[in-house]
C-alpha cells in the first residue's frame, strides 16, 4: 500500500525575535547569549535558530525553568543531544524541537532524527525548523500515528 504524508508548514516569523538577542565578538569568533544555559556559545547559524525559538518560547509564556537545551538522550545504547525540550509545569515533556541551519533542508532524515530523539522521551508535540521553514506535530501514541499541525502549542 503506498500513501502520501502531507506536510503542514506553521507559519512563525522567527526573525522577528531578533532584536531579543545578545550577540558579541570574542577575539575572532561571534557569541551568543543562551538565555537557558546562562552562558555564551559560539555563533553557528544552527545555534542562531535555536535561540530564536527559544525567544519564541519564552515570549509564548514558557518559563525559562521549564526548557532544556542541548540535553543527552540514549537511543538504542548510542548517546544523542536534543535541541531543545520545553515541558508543562508539572515537569512532562511537551515539546520536542530539532533545530537546523536555515541552509539545511527540512526532510524526512529531519524527521527520523526528532523521532528517534523521542522514543525515550514519548513528548506530545514535535517541532522541526531551520529558522525558515516550520513542522510541528501531534504524536498520538495509542494508535501510533501523529498529524502536522498549523501552530504551535503552548501548554495550558
Amino acid at each position: 500500500m503506498r500513501y502520501i504524508t502531507i506536510y503542514c508548514m506553521v507559519e512563525l516569523d522567527l526573525l522577528s525575535y531578533q532584536s531579543n538577542l545578545k550577540v558579541k565578538k570574542n577575539e575572532d569568533q561571534s557569541l551568543i547569549w543562551d538565555f537557558i544555559r546562562r552562558k555564551w556559545v559560539r555563533l553557528t547559524p544552527e545555534e542562531m535558530v535555536r535561540q530564536l525559538v527559544i525567544q519564541h518560547l519564552l515570549v509564548s509564556g514558557f518559563s525559562e525553568r521549564l526548557i532544556q537545551v542541548e540535553r543527552k538522550v540514549t537511543y538504542h545504547g548510542l548517546n544523542r543531544r536534543f535541541d531543545i525540550v520545553a515541558y508543562q509545569k508539572e515537569l512532562i515533556p511537551f515539546l520536542l524541537i530539532e533545530c537546523k541551519s536555515p541552509q539545511i533542508t527540512i526532510n524526512q532524515d529531519t524527521f527520523d532524527q526528532i523521532a528517534q530523539y523521542n522514543m525515550s522521551l514519548t513528548v506530545p508535540f514535535l517541532w522541526v525548523t531551520n529558522g525558515r521553514v516550520n513542522y510541528c506535530c501531534q504524536m498520538d501514541y495509542t494508535n501510533r500515528s501523529y498529524r502536522f499541525l498549523d501552530h504551535i502549542p503552548i501548554p495550558v
